[in-house]
């Protein structure tokens, strides 16, 4: 799958991600109003506004960009009718020729790890039919249950031909209460980026592994130690924009031949329409077009510093 994720990177000149965490404050009132009534303010209603406000999102940017990453937290909050969502937005997702990484930040051990990742990167057997429950390209997965956390999802995406991307260094600010921990003299992360090496090895697709890695944009400096590491690991790249993250300070998370990495933004695209810098332009009508535009230039920002 890493594979088919550089083909698309490739093909549309765009190491982007859209991250589509829709919380109801960034949904535009008139989509509100119409899913209210028809639902209520319910939990079908949410859910109901998210879909929409997603398609339009989804309609606007999937010419430009290769891959999406719903939160599931943003789904889950909704109950049953949040994941139904997730679950539809995924499908369009594909209908739409995106690739999905599902952001759900899952890690467990045995069985429970192995049903995770069955859920959502592989399929489950019921009778003698076989089913793919949410059928994300991709997964984020916490390691910090170490490797027997880890492997079934491995496992998994061999059999499915899927991916996942490992928590290695985050972005958020309390990250080094435990990722920057000394062991043995290193730092947490940077032990935690062999093990993923280690894991992708001898499974490459155009040089890279299937087991990636998760380093924030807001650690630079971190992020070049990262790439070193881990050179046959694609790194999803969380925090740019919203959270602070440049594109001039991107570059170390790439290899030398412009490939390795794929930049997530998630409010910066999905919420442009409430930014100053686009809100003179656009209004909450105009929602799906703000965020066309933030993806033009992010694109161009980032392509050109890498």
């Amino acid at each position: 799958m890493t594979g088919k994720l550089i083909r698309l990177i490739k093909e549309k000149k765009s190491p982007i991600c859209v991250g589509l965490d829709p919380s109801l404050k960034f949904i535009p009132g008139h989509i509100k109003k119409r899913t209210f009534e028809e639902f209520g303010e319910t939990p079908e209603g949410a859910a109901a506004a998210i879909m929409e406000f997603n398609k339009g999102i989804v309609d606007a940017v999937s010419d430009l960009i290769p891959a999406v990453k719903p939160q599931i937290a943003m789904y889950e909050e909704f109950g049953i009718p949040g994941l139904k969502a997730f679950k539809d937005t995924i499908d369009y997702c594909h209908e739409k020729g995106l690739l999905v990484i599902g952001d759900i930040k899952r890690g467990d051990i045995g069985n429970t790890s192995a049903s995770y990742a069955r859920s959502h990167i592989g399929e489950v057997q019921i009778g003698e039919k076989k089913f793919r429950p949410f059928d994300e390209d991709f997964c984020t997965v916490n390691p910090y249950l170490g490797s027997d956390g880890v492997k079934p999802f491995i496992d998994v995406c061999r059999e499915n031909d899927r991916g996942i991307f490992v928590l290695v260094k985050t972005s958020n600010k309390s990250s080094g209460e435990l990722q920057d921990r000394l062991s043995d003299g290193k730092p947490l992360y940077e032990i935690m980026a062999r093990y993923v090496e280690e894991w992708g090895e001898g499974h490459y697709e155009e040089g890279y592994s299937d087991v990636g890695a998760v380093v924030g944009a807001t650690y630079p400096e971190m992020g070049r130690v990262l790439r070193k590491i881990m050179p046959h690991a694609y790194i999803l790249v969380p925090g740019y924009g919203a959270q602070g993250g440049t594109a001039e300070n991107l570059k170390g998370f790439f290899n030398e031949d412009g490939l390795g990495a794929i930049v997530n933004s998630s409010r910066g695209i999905i919420a442009a329409y409430t930014m100053d810098r686009y809100k003179d332009r656009f209004d909450e009508y105009g929602y799906a077009e703000a965020a066309r535009e933030a993806v033009i230039n992010m694109k161009g920002d980032i392509n050109g510093h890498i």
